[in-house]
């Protein structure tokens, strides 16, 4: 296990390296540190007394898991945006439905969620070695950068000391950017939680990952009202491809399609190609390319050149969108199970 936890380590570095050659790239327009970006209230040292082993325990779980299944790495990423953008990081994305709430999980957008499984293993573990001490909310923060490292993406150090919220309503999830938007309403979403476009076309960049069901995408496909054609932004050629797999009577069917074809469980920039070439998945991908600012970052990312640079530019908004809402001090509670509240 010592000798794994050695090999990602080096792998991580690995990932993240060239960033560092590349800081003063296209898109100077940086949001900042990551550090800064986190804010005061967290620390990356929180758990140092406390629960000093809480990364590696993380680390390991998480591991083991996505060897058993490599896309659990999108899963476990889009759990953690998901919480992010609900009221915050608060882990009440993994709170279950009561018979008087229907909760955040159960809402149609987080109908394909899928880790939960996974972070209760994680929660497991880290209530044997520390009882009481960790966060689930640390918990899917750590997790979702350890999913990317992972899959062969960058690393970076996880501010931590969030505590885990007490509610979680289905009817918030009105806050999730929409997959059907254009790019104001995204702006508009990303906005809304402290975050700017360039957060939006660099954090679409974790459609590198996993996959997407007919119904997110179907609408771009068939004649529907008020378009008489299909979306003339995607190349007519893939929505040939994609409509043998969603077929028109069965939007509401289980088929998917990869955000990135051919690199579904790799982090990296082919997803920026496939957008590049009228084939990103989602309107959302699409809407990138009708945005001066987002076109050019996709452009540049699809050039192949600078990877290192969108590394970096993927660490720095991941850690300002895990900060986004964040119960800490005596707010919230530390939950036993992160699927309830503590009785």
């Amino acid at each position: 296990m010592a000798a794994a936890a050695t090999t990602f380590r080096a792998r991580s570095l690995a990932a993240v390296a060239p960033a560092v050659l590349l800081l003063v790239v296209v898109f100077m327009c940086s949001t900042g540190s990551s550090a800064a970006a986190a804010g005061p209230q967290l620390d990356v040292g929180f758990y140092s007394k406390k629960c000093p082993a809480v990364e590696d325990i993380v680390r390991n779980e998480t591991e083991a898991a996505i060897k058993e299944s490599p896309d659990l790495a999108a899963a476990l990423l889009r759990l953690h945006y998901h919480d992010c953008f609900v009221q915050g990081c608060d882990a009440s994305v993994l709170l279950d439905s009561t018979p008087t709430n229907t909760a955040e999980k159960d809402a149609t957008p987080n109908g394909s969620l899928r880790g939960f499984d996974v972070v209760a293993r994680v929660k497991a573990a880290l209530e044997a070695a520390c009882p009481a001490t960790v966060s689930c909310a640390d918990i899917l923060a750590l997790m979702a950068r350890d999913a990317v490292v992972l899959a062969q993406g960058p690393t970076w150090r996880v501010a931590l000391g969030r505590r885990d919220g007490r509610t979680s309503s289905a009817g918030s999830c009105g806050e999730l950017p929409p997959l059907h938007g254009d790019i104001g309403l995204m702006v508009q979403a990303f906005a809304a939680k402290g975050l700017d476009i360039k957060d939006l076309v660099v954090l679409s960049g974790a459609h590198t990952l996993g996959k997407a069901h007919c119904p997110s995408y179907a609408d771009r496909l068939y004649p529907s009202a008020g378009c008489t054609t299909a979306d003339p932004a995607l190349d007519a050629r893939y929505a040939d491809r994609l409509r043998m797999r969603c077929t028109n009577n069965a939007a509401d069917s289980n088929s998917s399609s990869e955000l990135d074809p051919g690199s579904c469980v790799t982090f990296d920039t082919s997803y920026y190609r496939h957008v590049a070439r009228r084939r990103g998945l989602l309107r959302s991908d699409a809407s990138l390319l009708d945005n001066r600012f987002t076109r050019a970052y996709v452009l540049q990312a699809a050039s192949g050149r600078y990877d290192g640079h969108f590394f970096h530019d993927f660490a720095v908004s991941m850690a300002k969108m895990a900060a986004i809402g964040v119960l800490t001090g005596e707010e919230g509670e530390i939950r036993r199970k992160c699927n309830v509240v503590n009785s």
